[in-house]
């Protein structure tokens, strides 16, 4: 049974790193798209980047899989339930919930904007 939990654990992990790194990919790909177009067409004829929606696809992705790692941790917590475990799982969790807060208030103040 722990085994299986352990390797639920490690997959969910794998996952939110997946869904990072296919939103920083995205978000890298849409920033290299738009310099070259604008850079191709001359900077005083090229339409304006969105750097907003940019900032605002990256923070979601980054949001998403910090959501994952947390339930991660917490599934993993239940493995093994002693008190410096969950002293770590709770500070892993603050910080997490943290960056969290920040990247969605970003987020919501990036997307006023658009």
């Amino acid at each position: 049974m722990q085994q299986a939990l352990d390797y639920i654990t490690m997959g969910i992990g794998v996952i939110a790193v997946l869904i990072i790194l296919y939103g920083v990919v995205i978000g890298v790909g849409e920033f290299v798209l738009a310099e070259w177009r604008r850079m191709r067409t001359r900077a005083r004829e090229a339409e304006p980047v969105s750097f907003e929606k940019i900032r605002y696809d990256i923070g979601f992705h980054l949001i998403l899989g910090l959501e994952f790692l947390i339930a991660a941790d917490i599934i993993r917590s239940v493995l093994n339930p002693t008190l410096p475990e969950l002293a770590v799982l709770g500070g892993i969790v603050a910080i997490r919930t943290v960056l969290s807060y920040f990247l969605e208030r970003e987020i919501n103040r990036t997307g006023q904007r658009q």
